[in-house]
């Protein structure tokens, strides 16, 4: 069945940096685009960035763009969200997903921006 394992997060201080990474299994990565999407507390959860099947087109919301880059390595099945300048309203759950067909979500991993 279709599953998305994300890992990576952690407890930084402003204008620090983390990488996130996300297994996707039970599907043919390479022929999905792909997205990241976050969830604050007391938020409904909203989209971050997006790559197409061959990496070669990126997409990012207004909030992150210029700090945060998505890539992925279709051999490996994996999806990654390098986030740079991090900011206290980065603060999320943050989840991959297929961009057009999404699947069952995943657990997550936690992000804490805090000084």
């Amino acid at each position: 069945q279709v599953q998305f394992v994300e890992s990576g997060g952690g407890l930084v201080q402003p204008g620090e940096s983390l990488r996130l990474s996300c297994a996707g299994s039970g599907f043919p990565f390479s022929a999905f685009a792909m997205e990241w999407h976050r969830q604050a507390p007391g938020k409904e959860r909203e989209w971050v960035a997006a790559i197409i099947s061959d990496g070669d087109t990126t997409m990012y919301s207004d909030s992150v763009k210029g700090r945060f880059i998505i890539s992925r390595d279709n051999a490996k099945s994996q999806v990654y969200l390098q986030m740079n300048n991090l900011k206290p309203e980065d603060t999320a759950v943050y989840y991959c997903n297929r961009r057009y067909v999404p699947g069952p979500w995943g657990q997550g991993t936690q992000v804490t921006v805090s000084s």
